[in-house]
Parts: structure tokens; C-alpha cells; sequence
């Protein structure tokens, strides 16, 4: 096979059930929702209800945000969605269940609007999101995907990069690896490799890529069509969503991070699609579109055990286990239509599968013990790229109302929005001492922007990653 462009587009915090579960209804090869899973949940009063899988065929505007408010995504929260708790309401020391989540989202601290324990047990049918259906169907998916880790975005999108979360299980504290990662090896081997994205890359976290900002980075709404049209996308794209609204731009996120629209993580994933697709490159392009963790949503398949991809383990995990099952859709002419993707031995795939697919395809080694153990997608490929796929696919977004965007501008930050905010402040300006810098965030406490709005924060990052990028 000639396979000579990877391109990733990362979205956020949905389970494969919630989005992809009801794709294929009683076909045998495939795991997914027969619509009768259960939560069982333990109210305090010491009663229990039982919550069972289910859909909204009216699809209204709030159909598009669930869950609203957002599950509980720390490490000890997703020991609970995926352990459960015993018939007395304590913590399930047995095997894990996947009971835990309706207890788990009904047990997060109180917000508006009140949390509907039926809220995590939501899933959208093939007719809702047609887009990632749509090419679920015209190439392949995978029923076999995890995240790397039973954690948040932050260690999941690490672990994407490097094949390690440096130890760490949450968003916070904010930390800045100074380890190896698949764009340093790329580059020692030759190959181009860039981040499209849109207002901040969670990416720029990696300390690695500090020295050439510009070269690393680029603003996906600029470049990544063009470039697509031009035939000068890189040999390894990864492509990041919109975190944050602007009102200037009147952009809404399109991330999928609930309680965020679905259907503008559609049009994304429709964009990327059309212009890899329509391309030159096209036939020797291989694009995986994938979320990074579930964030709070059911899954019914238990994570197995994976391997640990050693180093530090600050917060006392070793990273033995992965995460919940996420979507995953493998588009290439590659790709047998209709396809259900599985590994060939029993370690299911995970976001450091991506690692050991570049690594086979362009020669280099590991970089840790994880990405070495993880099946890679060329074996799931076929040897002629005889599927075009359809030419085109229509995203059934329409452009949000200015007053839809002013509401998601004027909200307080989620938990992801305000670590994004506080590693924008720590970024490095443009031509300074790396080193010098490096060491600073090593001795002095965390920054913590205190931030109101949501309009807030865009609006400092913006100013931090100019000064980062190095543009006026």
C-alpha cells in the first residue's frame, strides 16, 4: 500500500455508544447498543432506578448539547462510571460493571441546569449525526478503540503525542512535558508533520515544540483547506477543534465537549473530509477521526488492562488500565466499505495505535513501552485503494445566530476551558530562552488566570498565542 499522509482529527468527551452506538442495529460482528442497557441508580435516599439506554427522535436544540450540565471526568470519577457502587451505595471493589455513571453524574457538585440522571444514558441515532455515520458506513470503524487512559482530555491527547501522559491522571495541574513526541521523531526522519488548529492547541503543551512555532502550528481555518487543495499537507497532520466561542468571528465550539453542539463537531468532521477527499492526495491518504475520552458518557464494553508506559507516576497510577471506548472512524481508499476494524490479537486499539502506525510507516522506534504493545491500522487496510468513498458530505449544521454565539461566549469556563486558559498564559513568547523558560515553570507555582467568561478567556489566549506564534 502507498500510504503517505496520516491525518487526525481529535474531537472531545463523547463514548462510542453515545455517538456511533446504534450505527449497525443486530449485526452479529458488531458491539454496540441493543437499546436495553441499564444504570442502576442509588439515590441517597437509599431507593434505587433503574436508567436505561435511550435516544431523542426530536432532536431539538437541547437534544444536540446532552448531556447538559457536563459529567464528572477526574480519575475518580471514571474509577466510578466504570466500577460502579455496590446495592449499599459504596464504592464497588469487584470487577468493573460500567454501572457506575448515572450515580456518578447524579453525585457532581450542583449546577444549573439540574443534572438528569437520564442525561449520560443518551445516544444518537445514525439520522442525528450523519456525518460520522455517513462515513462510518462509506469506509470502516472500529468497535475496538479506548482511550489511552481512564482519565481526562489532557492526559488522553498526551498520550496521542508521546505515548505516555508523563504520570499525570487530570487536566490539572498544568504541566509541560519535556518528552520525546511523534512530531520530534517524524521531523528526525525527514518527514513534515503540523498541528492545524483553531484558537489554542492543547498540543502546545508539548515543550518539545516550542523551538518552531510556526512551523508546528497553523490556523486550521487558514491553512489546512488550502494546503489539502495544494497537495502540501504534511506527512502527519493533527487536527484540534475550536475550544472556545467568538463573537468576533461569530465561530461556535465545535469540539463536541458537552454541553457543546454536536452538529458543529459535524461540519468539522465534514470539512476535514472534503478536503482530504478532494484532494490530490486522496489516494495516499489515511485520516482517522477519533475523540479523546468519553467525558462522562455511557460505554457498555469494560476497558481491558494495557500496558504501562513507564516513567514518573506522580499521582500514584501506573497506567495498567485503559479508558472507556470512543469513536473511531478509519477513512481511507483503503478501507472496505462497511468495514468493522478490530485488531488481529486481544490489545484493543487506543490513541497510541496512531504512534505505531506512523512509526511502521515511516521506520521509527517506540516511544514507550504503550505505542510498542499497540496494534497499528495497516493491518486492517486493504492493498488496493479501490474505495473513493462519496465525493462530498453535506453537514446539516446551519451557522449559529450571533445571540446563539453572545450565550456560549457569556458562560463560565468547563473544566478543560480554564486549563487551556492557564497554559496560554505560560506559553513561551516567540524567540525566548526555552531553556531558561522550561525551568522557570518547573520552580514556580502554577498560573491560574482567573477568567469570568468564556468571552474572557478567548480573548487573552488570542493575545498569548500571537506572542507565542510570533505574529503582530
Amino acid at each position: 500500500m502507498d500510504i503517505r499522509h496520516v491525518v487526525v482529527l481529535m474531537l472531545e468527551n463523547r463514548s462510542f455508544d453515545c455517538m456511533l452506538g446504534m450505527l449497525y442495529v443486530n449485526r452479529a460482528t458488531f458491539d454496540g447498543l441493543r437499546g436495553t442497557e441499564t444504570n442502576v441508580w442509588h439515590k441517597l435516599d437509599g431507593s434505587q432506578q433503574a436508567i436505561q439506554v435511550w435516544p431523542d427522535p426530536a432532536l431539538t436544540a437541547q437534544t444536540v448539547c446532552i448531556p447538559d450540565p457536563d459529567p464528572g471526568e477526574l480519575f475518580t470519577d471514571i474509577r466510578m462510571q466504570v466500577y460502579g457502587l455496590t446495592d449499599g451505595g459504596a464504592p464497588n471493589t469487584g470487577p468493573a460493571s460500567m454501572g457506575g455513571f448515572v450515580d456518578n453524574y447524579m453525585r457532581q457538585p450542583v449546577t444549573s441546569p439540574v443534572p438528569d440522571p437520564y442525561s449520560v444514558m443518551h445516544y444518537f441515532t445514525r439520522e442525528q449525526v450523519p456525518v460520522i455515520s455517513q462515513l462510518a458506513h462509506a469506509f470502516g470503524v472500529s468497535d475496538r478503540w479506548h482511550a489511552s487512559a481512564p482519565c481526562q482530555t489532557w492526559p488522553n491527547r498526551f498520550f496521542v503525542h508521546t505515548g505516555t501522559a508523563d504520570g499525570y491522571v487530570n487536566n490539572s495541574p498544568v504541566h509541560f512535558p519535556c518528552v520525546e513526541t511523534v512530531f520530534n521523531r517524524l521531523s528526525a526522519m525527514g518527514k513534515s508533520r503540523r498541528v492545524y488548529f483553531h484558537d489554542i492547541p492543547q498540543s502546545a503543551a508539548l515543550s518539545k515544540l516550542w523551538d518552531q512555532p510556526l512551523d508546528n502550528f497553523r490556523f486550521f481555518e487558514i491553512d489546512f483547506v488550502r494546503d489539502a487543495a495544494a497537495g502540501d499537507l504534511p506527512a502527519y497532520s493533527f487536527i484540534e477543534p475550536r475550544y472556545f466561542a467568538d463573537g468576533i468571528l461569530n465561530r461556535i465550539p465545535n469540539d463536541e465537549h458537552p454541553p457543546h453542539n454536536v452538529a458543529y463537531g459535524e461540519e468539522l468532521i465534514a470539512t476535514v473530509y472534503n478536503a482530504v477527499r478532494n484532494g490530490p492526495a486522496w489516494k495516499q491518504t489515511l485520516l482517522i477521526v477519533t475523540y479523546d475520552e468519553h467525558g462522562g458518557c455511557y460505554d457498555h464494553v469494560v476497558p481491558p488492562q494495557a500496558t504501562p508506559p513507564g516513567g514518573q507516576t506522580p499521582d500514584g497510577f501506573d497506567f495498567s488500565s485503559f479508558g472507556v471506548r470512543v469513536p473511531a472512524v478509519i477513512v481511507s481508499p483503503y478501507v472496505q466499505a462497511g468495514g468493522i476494524l478490530r485488531p488481529s490479537g486481544t490489545t484493543p486499539f487506543d490513541h497510541t495505535s496512531i504512534i505505531a502506525t506512523l512509526s511502521k510507516l515511516f521506520g521509527f522506534d517506540p516511544l514507550t513501552p504503550r505505542d510498542a504493545a499497540a496494534p497499528d491500522l495497516l493491518d486492517v487496510l486493504g492493498p488496493e485503494p479501490n474505495n473513493d468513498g462519496p465525493p462530498s458530505i453535506t453537514a446539516p449544521a446551519v451557522p449559529p445566530a450571533p445571540e446563539q454565539v453572545a450565550r456560549s461566549a457569556a458562560k463560565p469556563l468547563n473544566s478543560l476551558q480554564k486549563s487551556l486558559a492557564a497554559a496560554a498564559v505560560q506559553l513561551p513568547t516567540a524567540g525566548a530562552d526555552l531553556n531558561a523558560h522550561i525551568q522557570r515553570l518547573a520552580s514556580v507555582a502554577e498560573l491560574v488566570p482567573s477568567h469570568a467568561t468564556v468571552a474572557d478567556a478567548a480573548a487573552d489566549i488570542a493575545a498569548h498565542m500571537k506572542a507565542f506564534l510570533g505574529i503582530p
